[in-house]
């Protein structure tokens, strides 16, 4: 059976060329109703798919309950908190909405990110910050998602708005690709999610000064001083035997000058501000016991309609 929203969407781009949609403007009606008759018949999900996608539907609806009821603890409802701000946008989870709010809090600069670990570009911690108008580099390892990227992206690439490197992230070669892609020394905002070695490359980053800086946790780990070792060629084999722990990341964090502020929900995300950036506007301590957040990846958070990504313009008043 083929997949009902690959058909219909490819439908829909056929439709959406100038050629095409003059040549259904001009199908006799009937003629319409029997092509998508045909296609709704195809497409018709069989009663196990119906239940799959009923329970899935149920199975969101209760995390999302689970979620806004955490919000409102006491814990959570503290003013200098993060987690009652976050929402999602093109993040895996809640972080778009955290990343917005600390940068509310200590304001933008040269609004450019490097964010490595970014899969096909349309879910990560900034195609968001794209979306209102930063510029940045990606960088990810994977053949295919860079592919991708350049197809998808490459109004943003050719209007120099983003860059975009095929790459194996490693610490040993990180500060090379920064300089190469003419990185600031201190930009704003720097995301790092590459499964596996991520504490390895920040502690490798010495020459760049980014304000704010997300990196991948391993909550299972809890608040645990432990790190997995350090492995160039590693490759997350889908266990709960990766990264580093909050700990560990709160430490190296404290060595470099940078505190921790908060987690993301689903204990994913954990996020640090340069620390003569911080002043009052974070919950202290700024620890790992303050701030952690348990694995809660079962927890899904749907924004609406499958992400997708394209030229926007920006709305003007008229007098």
């Amino acid at each position: 059976m083929l997949n009902d929203s690959l058909l219909n969407k490819s439908v829909n781009q056929l439709k959406s060329k100038a050629s095409v949609r003059k040549f259904v403007d001009r199908m006799p009606r009937k003629l319409k109703v029997t092509l998508r008759q045909a296609i709704d018949r195809t497409t018709a999900r069989k009663p196990e798919s119906q239940i799959i996608g009923e329970l899935s539907a149920q199975n969101t609806l209760l995390s999302q309950l689970l979620y806004e009821r955490s919000l409102k603890s006491e814990r959570n409802q503290e003013s200098k908190r993060l987690l009652n701000r976050g929402f999602k946008v093109y993040s895996q989870h809640d972080e778009d909405g955290i990343i917005e709010e600390i940068f509310k809090r200590i304001g933008s600069t040269d609004r450019f990110f490097v964010e490595f670990g970014v899969g096909d570009g349309l879910e990560n911690c900034t195609l968001y910050c794209l979306l209102k108008g930063w510029s940045g580099v990606w960088m990810d390892g994977s053949a295919i998602c860079v592919e991708a990227i350049e197809q998808k992206f490459r109004f943003l690439i050719d209007a120099e708005r983003l860059k975009v490197r095929y790459t194996f992230i490693t610490a040993d070669t990180i500060e090379q690709h920064f300089q190469e892609l003419d990185v600031p020394k201190e930009f704003d905002f720097l995301s790092i999610d590459i499964d596996n070695n991520d504490y390895w490359v920040w502690r490798s980053i010495e020459r760049y000064r980014p304000r704010v800086i997300a990196i991948e946790y391993n909550a299972s780990f809890r608040c645990a001083n432990c790190v997995v070792p350090h492995n160039p060629t590693a490759i997350w084999d889908y266990t709960n035997y990766f990264g580093a722990g909050l700990k560990a990341l709160e430490m190296l964090g404290k060595e470099k000058g940078y505190c921790l502020v908060g987690c993301n929900y689903t204990g994913v995300t954990a996020f640090f501000v340069r620390e003569d950036l911080v002043a009052t506007h974070f919950a202290e301590p700024f620890s790992a016991e303050n701030h952690y957040e348990p694995a809660r990846y079962f927890v899904r958070m749907p924004n609406g309609h499958p992400p997708g990504f394209g030229p926007v313009v920006r709305a003007t008043t008229h007098d």
